[in-house]
């Protein structure tokens, strides 16, 4: 179980912890079972003989390690969380103090606490049991207060199902301490399936959430995030590469005087032809805002012929738009769409606060790609100088003719555009 959080969960600060909680628990079982019973059957318990206890103990504080780095994950809500999180630190150093005692007491830890329960009971050894106990009772009660406490701020639904499963299993773990032996490991292996129904719960939650989010994504982005992790595809660089902006013509005046049904299918199947035609050359769609769509062709995946790209998703637009367009205009009420490509040197990654992150791109090809698409009329698609220089050696000069120098905003120079022509 440690395994397969730590390879599905690796860069987690949460995942890390239970991960360790679950290699203390094993090893737990190896040394009661295979270490320290046939050694105090053959010679007793020696004076180090504390040193079994170490890894419970641990199981105990990476426990409480998990419980306060999800607490830390969780908004405060205007509450004190102070309080709590003391509380879990407190059942760390409780944890702790049994170990202490353990280390003082070796032979009675073991002749009566392990596995003594009953007798405990039944009034032997009574003390001695219930000095090991206390500590470990008390911890583990501060522990499940303070991961009530965090449920009622309402966690993350995944971390939640995770943290019931914990306060659910935990009992019964703790129990094989105490349990006989035939008894030890059935309690222990209850509370390793309750936790490992939560577990799984919760991995399963991540993957749908993983396979919503994917939608967002172009093909090649969502498959670079599979391969070789979130980090290598949202690192920040500076690149260039090419930038793709199209919008419809008179979307506001359709807007206005159409049912907003009719608009959000009209909207949802031009961003399904706009996405589909992105994917095809490899775009990954930055922004969606009303009718504009934003679109890199070269970042996070770069591509050498980003510039042919770019003219190849342009052209696909527009023919997509203008045949969308004309099965939505009427009589009184018309749609277009237009297209600007810009390309440039920019800063690609992901900027944001830890509540919400977005994957941008910043520099002048962004802007002017907006700036001429707003110039461009119906049908048409507007190209910067540069592209048209990193496509001349892919055969697209000549399907392009030199338009007017454009006055835009942001640019104190006049624009030299130019047109892609018609197939």
């Amino acid at each position: 179980m440690a395994l397969a959080f730590i390879l599905a969960d690796r860069n987690s600060p949460t995942s890390r912890a239970l991960a360790l909680f679950l290699v203390s628990i094993g090893l737990s079982i190896a040394v009661t079972v295979l270490v320290e019973g046939p050694w105090a059957r053959r010679q007793g318990i020696p004076a180090w003989g504390g040193l079994f206890a170490l890894p419970e103990t641990l199981a105990f504080f990476f426990a409480y390690e998990w419980l306060l780095r999800v607490r830390r994950t969780v908004p405060a809500r205007n509450l004190n969380t102070a309080g709590p999180d003391r509380l879990v630190r407190i059942a760390q150093i409780l944890a702790g103090l049994y170990w202490m005692i353990a280390l003082a007491f070796p032979e009675q830890r073991h002749e009566h606490f392990i596995g003594d329960l009953y007798a405990a009971r039944a009034g032997t050894s009574r003390l001695w049991f219930w000095l090991f106990a206390a500590p470990l009772l008390v911890s583990l009660a501060l522990g499940s207060f303070s991961g009530l406490l965090l449920l009622n701020r309402r966690p993350d639904r995944a971390e939640s199902l995770r943290m019931l499963a914990f306060l659910g299993g935990a009992p019964f773990m703790a129990s094989g301490l105490v349990l006989p032996a035939q008894q030890a490991p059935l309690g222990t292996a209850i509370g390793l399936l309750i936790f490992l129904v939560g577990a799984v719960q919760y991995h399963v939650t991540q993957g749908r959430r993983a396979q919503f989010l994917s939608r967002f994504l172009a093909p090649q982005v969502a498959e670079m995030v599979r391969e070789r992790g979130l980090k290598s595809a949202t690192d920040e660089r500076t690149l260039e590469l090419s930038v793709v902006y199209c919008d419809l013509r008179g979307f506001t005046a359709f807007s206005e005087a159409t049912s907003s049904k009719k608009v959000i299918r009209i909207l949802r199947e031009y961003y399904d032809a706009v996405g589909t035609a992105a994917a095809a050359s490899g775009g990954t769609i930055k922004d969606q805002a009303g009718d504009g769509v934003l679109i890199l062709v070269g970042a996070p995946i770069p591509f050498e012929d980003h510039a042919g790209r770019a003219l190849e998703l342009a052209k696909r637009i527009r023919d997509l738009g203008i045949a969308l367009s004309d099965r939505w205009s009427d009589a009184e009420l018309h749609l277009g769409v237009g297209v600007g490509v810009a390309s440039g040197y920019v800063t690609a990654g992901v900027i944001g606060a830890a509540s919400r992150l977005e994957y941008t791109a910043v520099g002048a090809a962004v802007n002017l790609a907006a700036r001429l698409c707003s110039e461009a009329e119906h049908g048409e698609v507007l190209l910067d100088q540069r592209t048209i220089e990193l496509a001349a050696a892919e055969s697209w000069r000549d399907a392009v003719r030199p338009g007017e120098a454009l006055k835009l905003k942001g640019f104190q120079q006049p624009v030299q555009s130019y047109v892609l022509t018609p197939a």
